[in-house]
C-alpha cells in the first residue's frame, strides 16, 4: 500500500465491532437451536487445493453441526477469488473436484445443501455493479483483511479484483438473501462491509436485502506442522484425503521442542499444545487430561498418539471419498444441481434490484 492509503480504524472501534457483532453471533447461536428455518447460510471455500484437517475442523465440522440443525446452507466454490493474489491459478476445475468430494465425504449432503461455483452464476456478479456505486474507494483501501491478505501473499501492489474483493463478497452472500455468515474473527470486517452494502441499498432503493451476521466460530487456530499458519502453500497441512502412510510421515517431520514432559502450554509451546489439542479434537477429549497422559513420552510419543488419532478419526471420511472418486458423474451431477439452483436464486434477486433501481425495460 501507498503512504496515502487511509489509516485502519483505531483499536477502540475495532473492539467495539467485535464485541458487537460477538453479541449479535450469541444471539444467532442460541435462535438457531429453537427456529433454524429462521436462517439461510452462505459459506464457502476458494477451490486452491484438497482441503485439510484445519478446513474441517475450522468450517466443515460446523456445517454439519448446522446441516443437523436444518438451517439452509449455499457452498460457494468461490472460483474467482483464486485469481485475486495468485498470478498463476493453477488447476482451478480440479481444485473444485477436490474440495467437493471432501465437503461430500465428510457428510454434506448434495439434497440439503447447493453447492455451486461463483464464476457459473452471472447474476450474483452483475449485482458487483449496483454495489461498488454504494461503496468508496477510501472504504476499500483501509479493509483490514485485504491489506492482511496482500501482506502474506507477498504483494506489494493491490489489483482492482483484490481491491474491490469486499464488496465481491456482499454480492456472494447477499444474492441469496443469507442472514448468517460462518467465519472468524478475521473475516469480521468482509461482513461489516456486506451490512453496510445491504444497509444503503435499502435505503436508497427501498427494503431489499437483510444485513447479515457473522456466526463466529469457536474453532480453535490449528497451527501447521512448522508451527506457522497451516497453509498448502507452505506444504505443511494434513490434507483430508492423505492416506495413513502419509499421514504419519507428515506427523513425524511436526516442529515440537526439546522438552521430554508434555504439557498443554499453548503460550509457551504452542507447537506442542498445537498437537495435543489436534488430539483432543479427534479424540473428543479434553488436552490437558491428553498431556497428562503422554507425560515422559517425549516428541516421539506425542506424535504417535496424534498418528492414531488422526487415521482413526479420518478413516471413514477417506474410505468414503474413495469411493466418490471412483465415479466422476458423481461431483458433475451435484455441481450442474448446485449450479441450476443458484442461477434461480440469482436471476430472482437480479431482477428485484432491476425493479427497484427503475431499470426493467420492455
Amino acid at each position: 500500500m501507498t503512504s496515502s492509503t487511509p489509516p485502519s480504524p483505531p483499536a477502540s472501534k475495532a473492539s467495539a465491532t467485535y464485541q458487537a457483532a460477538l453479541e449479535r453471533s450469541d444471539a444467532i447461536a442460541a435462535r438457531i437451536r429453537t427456529n433454524p428455518e429462521e436462517f439461510k447460510m452462505l459459506t464457502g471455500e476458494r477451490p486452491t487445493g484438497a482441503l485439510h484437517i484445519g478446513h474441517y475442523f475450522g468450517s466443515i465440522a460446523n456445517r454439519l453441526k448446522l446441516q443437523s440443525s436444518n438451517v439452509e446452507i449455499l457452498l460457494i466454490l468461490a472460483d474467482y477469488q483464486v485469481i485475486t493474489d495468485r498470478e498463476v491459478a493453477g488447476d482451478i476445475r480440479g481444485s473444485v473436484r477436490d474440495v467437493i468430494l471432501d465437503n461430500l465425504a465428510a457428510g454434506i449432503d448434495p439434497d440439503r445443501a447447493t453447492i455451486f461455483t461463483h464464476s457459473s452464476v452471472p447474476a450474483l456478479n452483475q449485482l458487483l455493479l449496483p454495489f461498488l456505486s454504494l461503496v468508496s474507494v477510501a472504504e476499500l483501501q483501509r479493509n483490514p483483511t485485504v491489506k492482511e491478505e496482500a501482506t502474506t501473499a507477498g504483494i506489494t501492489s493491490i489489483n482492482g479484483l483484490m481491491l474491490t474483493y469486499p464488496v465481491h463478497q456482499a454480492a456472494d452472500i447477499l444474492f441469496c438473501k443469507a442472514n448468517v455468515v460462518p467465519v472468524g474473527r478475521d473475516q469480521l470486517p468482509h461482513i461489516e462491509q456486506t451490512r453496510v452494502v445491504a444497509r444503503r441499498f435499502n435505503d436508497k432503493y427501498g427494503a431489499t436485502f437483510p444485513e447479515p451476521s457473522a456466526l463466529l466460530s469457536e474453532a480453535p487456530l490449528i497451527l501447521g506442522t512448522d508451527g506457522t499458519k497451516m497453509s498448502k502453500s507452505k506444504g505443511n497441512v494434513i490434507e483430508l484425503r492423505m492416506s495413513a502412510d502419509e499421514t504419519a510421515k507428515k506427523i513425524k517431520g511436526a516442529k515440537t521442542d526439546s522438552e521430554r514432559q508434555i504439557t498443554y502450554d499453548p503460550q509457551s509451546r504452542p507447537e506442542v499444545a498445537n498437537l495435543v489439542q489436534l488430539i483432543a479434537l479427534c479424540e473428543g477429549g479434553d488436552p490437558y487430561a491428553i498431556a497428562e497422559e503422554i507425560g515422559d513420552g517425549g516428541g516421539g510419543g506425542l506424535k504417535r498418539r496424534l498418528t492414531d488419532a488422526i487415521n482413526t478419526h479420518f478413516a471413514p471420511l477417506r474410505a468414503r471419498r474413495a469411493e466418490l472418486s471412483a465415479d466422476p458423474a458423481i461431483v458433475d451431477d451435484v455441481l450442474a444441481r448446485g449450479n441450476a439452483a443458484a442461477n434461480e436464486i440469482a436471476e430472482a434477486t437480479l431482477d428485484e434490484v432491476r425493479e427497484r433501481m427503475g431499470m426493467t425495460y420492455p
